[in-house]
This record gives C-alpha cells, sequence and structure tokens, in this order.
C-alpha cells in the first residue's frame, strides 16, 4: 500500500512539473527575426549572420532546452535546443539570440539552418508538435532590417509585427520608458491624498444618492398609510374642536352610562364632559372613547366634590 501511494505521488509530482514547464514554455516568443545582415551584429566566430531571437514575456525565468527551431512546417525538429546546455534559459522580460549560422555545432545558440526571405521561423515546444510562436518573413524584407514584435501597451501582454529599420537584437523592443497608469498616478501623487479624496467623494456621493432614495420611498410609504393617494391633507389633518358633539362622542357617553352603576354613573358622565370640553380627548376612534385616571393630588380630583342625590 505504502509502495502504490509512493509510486502516485512521484506520478503526480511528474505531471505537474510536465505542466508548469508547458506553462512557462507558452511565455516565449520570438521577439526579432533579421535575415541578412551585412553591417550589424557578430557572433563569436566573427561573422554576420541571420539571427532570431526570443524574448520571455512572463515575470519569471523560463528553461527552453528541449524546445526546436524551424524554418519549415513540415519539419518542426529541425533543430534541437540541448537541453544539457544550463545556460538554455532566459530571465524575465529578457531576451535571447539564435544565430542562424547552418552549423549547429558551434554551440548551442548556432541553428543548423540559415534563414531565408518569404520563410516562416517557428518555435515548437519540447514535445516537437505544439507551435508556441511563429513569424512570417517578408519576400522583399531589406538587408539590415529586421522583423520584429512591439508590445501593445506596457504590459507587454500583446504584440504587433512590423519592419524595423534599426534592429535591436538583445535589447528590449518598444518604449523601455513606458509606464502604467499605476506608476504615474504614483509619481503625481507619491502620498495619495488625490486617491483618497476621490475615495471619500465616491462614498460620500453614494451615501448621498441612497438617503435621496430612502427617503423618498419612506415618504411614499406614510402618504399610502395616512390614506392613500386620493386623501387630501385638510382630510388627514381635520379633528373634533372642542365643545363640538359628534355621534362619536354621543356614542362614547352612552357606553360610559349603560356600563356604569349608582352614583358613579354621574362621576362618568361628568370626567367624560370634563375631559372632553377642556380638549383632553387623545384619540379620534370611532364608538371608543379613553378616559384616563387623574395623576394629580385628590385635592383637584372632581369626584370628592359630587354630593349624593336624594333618592
Amino acid at each position: 500500500m505504502r509502495y502504490s501511494k509512493t509510486i502516485i505521488s512521484v506520478t503526480v509530482a511528474l505531471f505537474l512539473g510536465v505542466s508548469l514547464a508547458a506553462q512557462n514554455l507558452s511565455d516565449l516568443l520570438i521577439g526579432e527575426v533579421l535575415v541578412e545582415n551585412t553591417s550589424g551584429l557578430v557572433d563569436d566566430y566573427g561573422q554576420r549572420n541571420g539571427w532570431i531571437e526570443l524574448f520571455n514575456t512572463s515575470s519569471g525565468t523560463v528553461k527552453f532546452g528541449g524546445c526546436y527551431l524551424t524554418d519549415d512546417k513540415s519539419d518542426l525538429k529541425k533543430y534541437h535546443i540541448p537541453t544539457s546546455d544550463m545556460d538554455a534559459k532566459v530571465g524575465p522580460r529578457q531576451s535571447v539570440i539564435f544565430y542562424a549560422s547552418g552549423n549547429a555545432s558551434q554551440g548551442t545558440f548556432y541553428t543548423n539552418f540559415k534563414l531565408r526571405k518569404g520563410s516562416t521561423v517557428y518555435l515548437v515546444s519540447n514535445d516537437g508538435r505544439t507551435i508556441i510562436d511563429q513569424v512570417d518573413i517578408p519576400a522583399d524584407l531589406p538587408a539590415d532590417q529586421s522583423v520584429v514584435r512591439i508590445p501593445v501597451g506596457v504590459k507587454a501582454m500583446s504584440f504587433q509585427t512590423k519592419v524595423n529599420p534599426s534592429p535591436s537584437p538583445g535589447s528590449y523592443n518598444g518604449d523601455v520608458d513606458a509606464k502604467t497608469k499605476s506608476q504615474v498616478m504614483k509619481e503625481q501623487d507619491p502620498h495619495g491624498f488625490v486617491l483618497t479624496l476621490i475615495a471619500v467623494m465616491v462614498v460620500f456621493i453614494a451615501l448621498l444618492i441612497l438617503a435621496i432614495i430612502f427617503g423618498w420611498i419612506g415618504n411614499a410609504s406614510k402618504r399610502a398609510l395616512e390614506g392613500g393617494p386620493k386623501a387630501t391633507k385638510k382630510e388627514k389633518t381635520k379633528k373634533a374642536k372642542p365643545g363640538e358633539m359628534t355621534p362619536e362622542i354621543a356614542a362614547a357617553i352612552s357606553m360610559a352610562l349603560s356600563q356604569e352603576f349608582g352614583g358613579e354613573v354621574y362621576a362618568a358622565i361628568a370626567l367624560a364632559l370634563d375631559d372632553y370640553l377642556s380638549g383632553g380627548i387623545h384619540d379620534l376612534e370611532s364608538m371608543i372613547i379613553t378616559i384616563k385616571p387623574s395623576t394629580g393630588s385628590q385635592w383637584a380630583d372632581k369626584t370628592q366634590n359630587f354630593r349624593q342625590l336624594p333618592r
């Protein structure tokens, strides 16, 4: 069982290693190609040959040993880059030059084919089948001019191909001084005051908009509860005036009489009338009148001044 687990772990590790290697290789592209070199770059043997530049678009080092270079789609394994050479790697946003001398015995960075105008250069993965990148060479490409891949935007995630009258082997193609928006913002606002002010304004405006929306919703709900859209302001605020007898008040007095017994009936009537005439009624419910118990001193209690009527 332990032996089986070991085999599974090794298999998974190898699979992940191959996947990561393949993913890293996809970060490579053919950055620049020059066919006819009459006055430009000189190789380690003092010769001027055509050359192929590989560029690493990633932020990590890519090992390209085992990959292939070719100018023939029917033979994708034309030149095999040795895997044993420790220098077969390129750093982040760096480039490496392969001389198309036609003599691979000169070293790792010398191909076994020469470049031709009108042909296509292919960079093939280490499986010998997957084409990572390719560049078409114009048939009318002038001498000492190259086909170059210029990054579109400062992040260099996409490229456009064009003829370059001033070849730049081994150097970054495009504007090396180009800056991202965040870099420009950092230079213009090193302490972040402008960014903070913008953030606060955005939050304040958002809260103001929300306050307006919720306020409008609250007012609409209040109007609906107070009587609906057809109810007028006069109807909503109409109240009985002190001293005005209404059917509701008469019904309330009648109910009070029917619920009381003996001399307490008069007390109930007196309290109801006094509370009403003095403006103490605090509700307008139909057929209901609320009488609050006295909270003051018994000296001011009117029930203490009643006399018993003769029977």
